[in-house]
């Protein structure tokens, strides 16, 4: 029997009215024929009250109780879900992330999935029931409660898919599908029928929240076709997949932006002190991400490394910096807030030149500083500030006439 898996998040899961709507079209999955498993998030006023309540009993948390903690959003989640299925007349079971055979490194809060043994999922297939599994969650190999972090529901889904097989990942949100631009702040977003992996990828790490990197990525690696759609009415969604055909022959095919960047830069006495490798591997292992990387060796000036860094990671990426300051030989390390990072993205850049310079003119002609820059293939990313952000953003999509994208 066909298998599918479908991931709902904590906000199409609210309230018992949208449980009972979401549990309506898991059923009709059921009815087409299909095994069905879905991967539920947290609901987010259960995890806000859940910290709500740690701060309130402490300033230094445990890593691993915390992740325990956490777990339990997940888990209401799922037994709300499954229990709405019962009510419905149909056959359904909550399952925890080990019980679904999530098995994870030891990261606790930031956990990355290791392998999947899904017996017990198929024995319940063979059961007729419908699997509800809390996402964002799995077990180590000494048997400690993990979180995935950020994206781990859909992440967990994808995973799901690929050892089950199955035809494809739905995952619903609050938004119809993917546009070109976050269609709350363009106006002239249009929606898109089909998007590639790595044009995803790249809106993904830049910006736009629909979807998790991570589970792009896996995704990509196994090739399992996935469709973002919206929580209410049908909704024929945007579907991710290897190669798409180009709509309108568009070069850029998406305007992304993300707000609370901060350039993060730190300063060597001598260039023999310094140590890109160092510095980028301490950050790593402390699961730190860095984005645009700007490294200055002037005559006569100490040398510097710039980079990019998101303001949730801030006090983190201090802390480790600070920790590790003699180890990686750096004399001081400043800072600046109030940054953006406007990109555009399309797989056809990466055979039409010119279209940085392009980008380039057009913030020139709308007065907006330009800080750092990085580019792909298919992506080219500014840092600039925050006030212009949405200006920017506007702007570019006029550029590149994203408002002619076929609408769905």
């Amino acid at each position: 029997m066909a298998r599918i898996v479908m991931k709902f998040g904590g906000a199409v899961l609210a309230s018992t009215e949208q449980i009972q709507e979401m549990a309506k079209k898991a059923i009709a999955e059921k009815d087409r024929g299909l095994d069905v498993v879905v991967v539920v998030a947290g609901m987010g006023q259960s995890a806000n009250e859940m910290k709500r309540m740690v701060q309130h009993l402490t300033d230094e948390v445990s890593k691993r109780e915390l992740a325990v903690l956490m777990s339990t959003c997940s888990q209401q989640s799922s037994a709300l879900l499954a229990i709405a299925l019962q009510e419905a007349g149909y056959r359904a079971v909550a399952l925890t992330g080990w019980q679904a055979g999530i098995h994870t490194d030891s990261m606790y809060s930031h956990a990355r999935i290791d392998y999947l043994d899904a017996s017990r999922i198929e024995e319940h297939f063979t059961q007729g029931d419908i699997v509800v599994v809390a996402g964002e969650q799995g077990i180590d190999d000494m048997d400690n409660v993990t979180t995935l972090g950020k994206g781990g529901a859909e992440t967990a889904a994808v995973a799901l898919a690929v050892a089950l097989d199955a035809e494809r990942v739905d995952i619903y949100t609050n938004v119809d599908g993917v546009y070109t631009a976050d269609p709350r702040y363009v106006t002239k977003a249009q929606q898109l029928q089909e998007i590639s992996y790595d044009e995803m990828l790249e809106l993904a790490n830049l910006g736009s929240h629909i979807i998790h990197p991570r589970a792009v990525e896996l995704a990509k690696k196994f090739q399992m076709p996935v469709i973002i759609r919206a929580s209410r009415g049908e909704s024929v969604g945007t579907l991710l997949k290897e190669e798409v055909e180009m709509e309108k022959n568009l070069v850029v095919r998406g305007v992304a932006f993300e707000s609370d960047i901060i350039r993060l830069t730190v300063g060597y006495d001598a260039y023999s002190d310094a140590s890109l490798a160092d510095i980028f591997t301490v950050l790593a292992e402390n699961r730190i991400n860095v984005d645009i990387i700007v490294q200055a060796i002037i005559d006569g000036l100490k040398p510097t490394v710039s980079f990019s860094i998101l303001k949730e990671e801030f006090a983190e990426a201090l802390r480790v910096l600070e920790d590790s300051k003699l180890s990686l030989g750096f004399s001081f390390a400043d800072f600046e807030i109030g940054l953006a990072k406007v990109s555009i993205i399309g797989s056809g850049m990466a055979s039409n030149p010119g279209v940085a310079a392009r980008m380039f003119d057009r913030l020139r002609r709308e007065n907006i500083p330009v800080k750092m820059v990085s580019t792909s293939e298919i992506k080219v990313s500014v840092v600039v500030p925050q006030d212009d952000m949405i200006q920017a953003a506007n702007a570019l999509h006029n550029e590149f006439n994203l408002e002619q994208a076929i609408h769905i």
